[in-house]
């Protein structure tokens, strides 16, 4: 046989080759209403509809940080009245690799309003040097917890720290509740900071970011609160908590503003407008109660835009002003759930604050913030009772794990399963990819994770399952999504 007809050969077989390629190869992990709960699917659901995704892995946007929640003295004060066997499965539950391995986290400097009560580590009056400070109101039930999740976690996680307040003694009306800073103790303030992270790192415990302030544009004066203007936040970081946490030879990243987005932008241009303070911003942290369904990604896009090569953090969220429902799972997926708005807002805002399905809260949240640049997403308590709490200010909200204390019994809510569909899929280091898609009823995000794996998270809200075709490179494969369900889609690296 001639050169000519084996070389023509050759190229016929590589085209049939093609045309007959396997399908991709994927595994699909659903949490449903109809009961699943991030579980492996087999078989699909028959649909009449069909979606077509189309993923475009060489279009890469941000790097993701992490997800995961919050180590509150509350949600740490209800492991501590649970049994060791219920103790132990919950922080596996998160943190173990058949958890949710979450990997970014956050926790209170001083007391919050998901504390038993008031205390400060600098309770002295008058007391500038911190001679006094002392983090043994955390040796109880905050350090435990961080210390047992550390041991399961095989990946490690970030913890982010924030204050709600300075110590009354420090402030302009004395108290727990609102006020300001006073400007002679900007320096004692910075150098609080300081020794916080020294003395969680002696406990071995790295703090790997803090925030300047918990709402700095306040809380209603509900619980502890202290309030900055973006210009007084910027004076504070470039002249008193930059060079303190410098000087001191602290690597720790720090983010301001630390509210809701519909503020962001007047955030962004202030912060970032400051060339010494923003030199200090490593990046920006953001909540999400200023709406129950809007994402605000006009806000998010211009925060990007503005510092392109910082951190956009969604450090708290949850579902607030409702009474946790005990081991009912249907409610969770129901329209039933109001945010505070839905009583507070101002007439102008009510469209803001509709009744909404929780699940659906959480899923729409992180989906439509990564989209829009947001790197890490942070849930507010991991445990909370039946009430809501425990909670000095009886401020009750949801967590994605209730547990009732005296009967020593644990409900693991449709959320915690929402949640580890981003968080044990998702990981540190991840890239956000592009995709395509010719429909505009599903939700979806997808991102490139550090071993190669793609991960694409569907929310699916409507009553129908939809049929899906996923492509990936000329390849492809079909699946189905049942109705009101999240699906987690994995391909395997060197697919």
């Amino acid at each position: 046989m001639s050169h000519y007809k084996t070389l023509i050969l050759s190229i016929l077989a590589l085209l049939m080759a093609s045309c007959t390629s396997q399908p991709l190869n994927i595994q699909v992990y659903e949490t449903s209403e109809s009961g699943n709960k991030l579980t492996q699917l087999k078989e699909f659901p028959s649909a009449k509809d069909t979606v077509r995704i189309a993923l475009r892995p060489d279009s890469s946007f941000q790097e993701i940080t992490g997800f995961g929640g919050s180590f509150t003295e509350s949600s740490a004060y209800l492991l501590n009245e649970l049994s060791n066997e219920n103790r132990e499965r919950i922080i596996e539950a998160y943190f173990g690799e058949s958890g949710a391995r979450y990997s970014l986290t956050r926790t209170h400097m001083n007391s919050s309003d998901f504390s038993l009560g008031n205390y400060s580590y600098a309770p002295v009056e008058g007391d500038t040097a911190l001679e006094h400070f002392s983090i043994d109101e955390d040796r109880d039930d905050i350090i435990p917890m961080i210390k047992d999740a550390m041991a399961v976690s095989e990946d490690g996680f970030k913890i982010i720290s924030s204050p709600w307040t300075a110590p009354p003694w420090m402030k302009d009306n004395k108290a727990w509740k609102g006020g300001k800073l006073l400007p002679e103790y900007y320096d004692a303030w910075a150098l609080f900071f300081s020794r916080y992270l020294k003395a969680y790192k002696a406990e071995g415990i790295d703090i790997w970011g803090i925030t300047v302030e918990n709402e700095p544009l306040g809380n209603g004066e509900n619980w502890e609160s202290m309030h900055y203007t973006p210009e007084e936040m910027n004076d504070f970081v470039a002249n008193h908590l930059g060079p303190t946490l410098e000087n001191q030879g602290h690597d720790v990243v720090l983010l301001g503003y630390d509210q809701n987005r519909d503020h962001l932008k007047e955030w962004v241009d202030v912060m970032y407008g400051d060339e010494k303070a923003a030199s200090y911003f490593d990046g920006i942290a953001i909540h999400w109660y200023a709406s129950t369904y809007e994402v605000f990604p006009e806000a998010l896009q211009y925060a990007h835009k503005a510092a392109p090569n910082k951190y956009l953090i969604q450090t708290e969220a949850t579902a607030d002003a409702d009474v946790p429902v005990w081991q009912d799972d249907e409610w969770y997926w129901s329209k039933e759930a109001t945010d505070w708005g839905w009583d507070w807002a101002p007439d102008e805002q009510k469209y803001l604050h509709p009744k909404y399905v929780p699940v659906f809260r959480y899923a729409r949240d992180i989906i439509g913030t990564l989209n829009n640049w947001v790197d890490g997403w942070v849930d507010w308590n991991m445990v909370l009772n039946r009430q809501g709490g425990p909670n000095w200010a009886n401020n009750w909200c949801l967590a994605p794990v209730i547990v009732d204390e005296e009967a020593d019994e644990v409900y693991f809510t449709p959320l915690y399963y929402t949640m580890s569909h981003f968080s044990r899929y998702i990981r540190p280091g991840a890239k956000r990819i592009g995709f395509e898609t010719d429909e505009t009823d599903l939700l979806l995000t997808a991102a490139k994770n550090p071993d190669g794996s793609i991960a694409v998270v569907i929310l699916n809200q409507s009553e129908e399952a939809k049929g899906v075709e996923l492509d990936l490179d000329g390849r492809s494969t079909a699946f189905a999504i049942q109705g009101k369900a999240l699906q987690t889609v994995i391909i395997p690296p060197n697919n």
